[in-house]
C-alpha cells in the first residue's frame, strides 16, 4: 500500500496490535499521520504550555465517558488552547479512550514546540490549536492510501457502482441520520461484496460534513479508483472502501454499547519461539486499564479474591454484568515478568475444557494485568480442606474432579502443540466452574520442552512444598514425571480430604504419602478415605484411585506412569495395575517451623507456599 504525502510506509486494514513480551512493551495504535499546520517551532509560553497539558489530560480522561467526541477551550486571550478529539464512528467505549489517550501522549512528540497540531490514528483523531477551528472544514491537504489489488478489466462497472455506493453512504450520514457517520456494504456480484464508511468530525454541521465528503470524493479518480481497496481523509472527514469488512459492528441507530470482549478491546498478536523450530502465535485481546479499574472498583479490597507471589486477584464486573477474574502483577512480586509472560503465552495458546481460559491482558501505565474467565466456585482447596464445605463433595464429584484434572494434564503433556510442564500443580491451582468442573490454572512456572526432550535441569527450583517431586526439589530435574508426582499427591488429598502436610503434627507424625503407603501395604487402604464419603463411596473405585495415586508418587521417576497411562487406568476397572514401590519422602518427619514464603492467600492453605531454592554449582 502506498500512502502520500507523509511518507507513511503502510496502513493496516485490521486492528491487530503486535506485542513482544520479550521486550515487555505493547505496540501503539496504527499511526496514519500528523499535521503541524506549518507553524514554526518555537518555545511555548509557560501559560500556553500549561493550558496545552491540561487540554491533553482532559481529552484522555473525557474519552472514557463520552460518546466518542468532544471539544473544549482552556485559557483566555492569547494563551487559550482549543482542543478536540473524535473517534471513528464504529469505535466505541474504552477502545476509543485508549486511542485518544495514546494520541494525547504522542501529539507533543509529533509536533514539538508547535502551537497547533493534528494527529491521526486508525481509530481516532486529536487536534489542538491557539486558534478556534471548531466547525471549520479542512479539505486541503488530503492523504490517501490504496490497496494492492486492481479492479479487473472485466468488471470496470465496479468503479461506478463503488462511487454510487459511497454517495449513498454520504446521504445517509448527512441527510437521513445526521450522525455524520455511516457504514455498510453491498453485493457487487453473486460472489463478491464491498464495504464502505464515511465519517466527519462531529463539530461540523451536516451540510459542512456533506461538503467535506463530496470534495474529497472528487479526488478519488486521480488516486484510487483503479484499486479495490482505498481510503482518503482530510483533517475533518474520511472515506474508506474495501472488499473486506474493516469496521466494527453495532447498531448504527442505537446508543453506544457497553464494552464488549470481541469489539471494544484491542486485539494483540504476539509471536514466540518456544524452544522448538516452530513459532507459537498468540491472538489475545488487550483491555484498557480504565475498564479494569471500573470493573474492580479501583482494585477495592471488597473485590479481592486472593493474593500470591504473582500479586493479587480481584473479581471484576463489567458494565453489562459479566464477571471476570483480574490478576494484577505486584511491583514487588517475587516472581515477576517472566511468570507474566508464561501466563500469557501458555494459557492463550492452550485451549482445553480443563484449563482456565485467559480472556485478555492489560499493559497500560506499567501495569501487568491478566483477565480470566470468572469461576464462581473458587479453588479446590477452598472446599476440600474445609470441614463444612467438604461435606458437599461426595465420591461421584471427587472422582469427576480427579478425571478432569488428569485430562487437563494429559493435554499439556501430549496433546498440545508443544509439551508443557506445569511445575506447580496443587489444590489451590485447580479452579471450579459453575458445575464444579476442574480447570487447571496458574502457568507462571510452566516450561515447554523441545521435540524429543525428556527432562530439563534448573538451578532455580520453584514450586510448592508437599507437591514437588524429589528429583526436582533436590536436583532441579523436572519432566512430565514431576507433574505426575504432583498429580498423585493431589489425588490422594482429594480422597482423604487432608493436605499432604496436614498429618505432620497429628498422632501419625508422618506425611500423607507415607501414611497412604503404610495402610496400603497393610491391606487397609480404605482407612485413608475421608469419612464423609462413607455414604457415597464405591469401594473398588476408591481402592483403585489410591493405588494409582501411589504409582504416581513413587520415588524413582522412571517407575511412575505417564498421564496417558493414568487416564486409561482411571477409566478402566479391569486393567491390571502394577504394584507400586515406596513413595518419595517416605520417612516420617516433623514439619519445619520456618518455611520460605513467596505466596499466600486469605482463602488458601499453608501448603500453597511456593518457594525458591537455588541449587549450588
Amino acid at each position: 500500500m502506498v500512502v502520500t504525502p507523509l511518507n507513511l510506509r503502510s496502513i493496516s486494514f485490521i486492528f491487530f496490535f503486535l506485542l513482544s513480551f520479550r521486550a515487555q512493551k505493547a505496540q501503539e495504535p496504527t499511526y496514519l499521520g500528523s499535521n503541524c499546520h506549518n507553524t514554526p517551532q518555537q518555545p511555548l509560553s509557560s501559560a500556553y504550555q500549561t493550558n496545552l497539558n491540561r487540554i491533553l489530560r482532559w481529552m484522555s480522561s473525557d474519552a472514557s465517558t463520552s460518546k466518542g467526541y468532544n471539544h473544549k477551550t482552556i485559557g483566555n486571550d492569547g494563551d487559550a488552547v482549543y482542543g478536540l478529539y473524535d473517534c471513528r464512528g464504529d469505535v466505541v467505549g474504552y477502545f476509543c479512550q485508549f486511542c485518544v489517550s495514546f494520541a494525547a501522549k504522542q501529539a507533543l512528540q509529533r509536533c514539538p514546540n508547535r502551537v497547533s497540531a493534528m494527529v491521526w490514528y486508525e481509530y481516532c483523531i486529536l487536534r489542538y490549536s491557539n486558534e478556534n477551528f471548531f466547525g471549520k472544514i479542512l479539505t486541503h491537504p488530503t492523504w490517501h492510501g490504496v490497496g494492492t489489488k486492481n479492479v479487473s478489466y472485466s468488471n470496470m462497472s465496479e468503479i461506478q457502482k463503488g462511487e454510487d455506493f459511497v454517495r449513498c453512504l454520504i446521504r445517509k450520514a448527512t441527510k437521513e441520520t445526521n450522525q455524520l457517520y455511516y457504514k455498510g456494504g453491498f453485493n457487487l456480484s453473486a460472489t463478491e461484496r464491498r464495504y464502505g464508511m464515511v465519517h466527519c468530525s462531529r463539530d461540523l454541521t451536516s451540510e459542512s460534513c456533506r461538503q467535506c465528503l463530496e470534495t474529497i470524493l472528487a479526488q478519488i479518480p486521480k488516486c484510487c479508483e483503479q484499486k479495490i481497496g482505498w481510503f482518503i481523509w482530510s483533517g475533518t472527514c474520511m472515506i474508506r472502501y474495501d472488499d473486506k469488512m474493516f469496521y466494527l459492528l453495532y447498531n448504527q441507530t442505537s446508543s453506544l454499547p457497553v464494552p464488549n470482549l470481541e469489539t471494544d478491546w484491542f486485539r494483540l498478536s504476539s509471536f514466540h519461539k518456544i524452544q522448538t523450530e516452530e513459532t507459537w502465535t498468540t491472538d489475545l485481546l488487550i483491555i484498557p486499564l480504565a475498564t479494569i479499574l471500573q470493573s474492580t472498583d479501583n482494585f477495592s479490597e471488597a473485590f479481592k479474591l486472593g493474593e500470591g507471589g504473582f500479586g493479587s486477584v480481584y473479581k471484576g464486573i463489567l458494565q453489562d454484568g459479566r464477571q471476570i477474574a483480574v490478576k494484577r502483577l505486584s511491583e514487588f512480586s517475587s516472581q515477576g515478568s517472566e511468570e507474566f509472560n508464561n501466563e500469557v503465552l501458555f494459557i492463550a495458546n492452550l485451549q482445553h475444557r480443563n484449563l482456565v481460559k485467559l480472556l485478555a491482558c492489560c499493559l497500560d501505565e506499567n501495569e501487568k494485568i491478566l483477565v480470566y474467565e470468572y469461576l464462581p466456585n473458587k479453588s479446590l482447596d477452598f472446599h476440600l480442606f474445609d470441614d463444612e464445605k467438604r461435606k458437599q463433595f461426595d465420591w461421584k464429584l471427587r472422582l469427576r474432579i480427579i478425571n478432569g484434572i488428569a485430562r487437563g494434564i494429559l493435554y499439556l503433556h501430549e496433546d498440545s502443540r508443544v509439551t508443557v510442564i506445569h511445575r506447580d500443580l496443587k489444590a489451590s491451582n485447580v479452579l471450579l466452574d459453575h458445575d464444579m468442573n476442574p480447570k487447571i490454572s496458574d502457568f507462571g512456572l510452566a516450561r515447554a520442552f523441545e521435540i524429543g526432550q525428556s527432562q530439563e535441569k534448573t538451578k532455580r527450583v520453584m514450586g510448592t512444598y508437599g507437591y514437588m517431586a524429589p528429583e526436582y526439589a533436590m536436583q532441579g530435574l523436572f519432566s512430565v514425571k514431576s507433574d505426575v508426582f504432583s498429580f498423585g499427591v493431589l489425588l490422594l488429598e482429594i480422597i482423604c480430604g487432608k493436605k499432604n502436610s496436614g498429618l505432620y503434627m497429628s498422632e501419625h507424625g508422618q506425611t500423607l504419602l507415607f501414611y497412604a503407603w503404610r495402610i496400603w501395604c497393610a491391606g487397609k487402604c480404605l482407612e485413608l478415605m475421608d469419612p464423609i464419603l462413607i455414604k457415597s463411596f464405591i469401594g473398588c473405585q476408591v481402592e483403585r484411585c489410591i493405588h494409582i495415586g501411589l504409582l504416581c508418587v513413587q520415588e524413582d521417576a522412571k517407575d511412575r506412569p505417564t498421564m496417558s497411562d493414568v487416564v486409561v487406568m482411571l477409566v478402566s476397572e479391569t486393567m491390571a495395575l502394577p504394584k507400586p514401590k515406596h513413595p518419595a519422602f517416605s520417612i516420617g518427619r516433623i514439619a519445619s517451623k520456618e518455611v520460605p514464603t513467596s505466596r499466600s492467600s486469605k482463602n488458601l492453605s499453608n501448603n500453597d507456599v511456593t518457594f525458591t531454592i537455588s541449587i549450588p554449582r
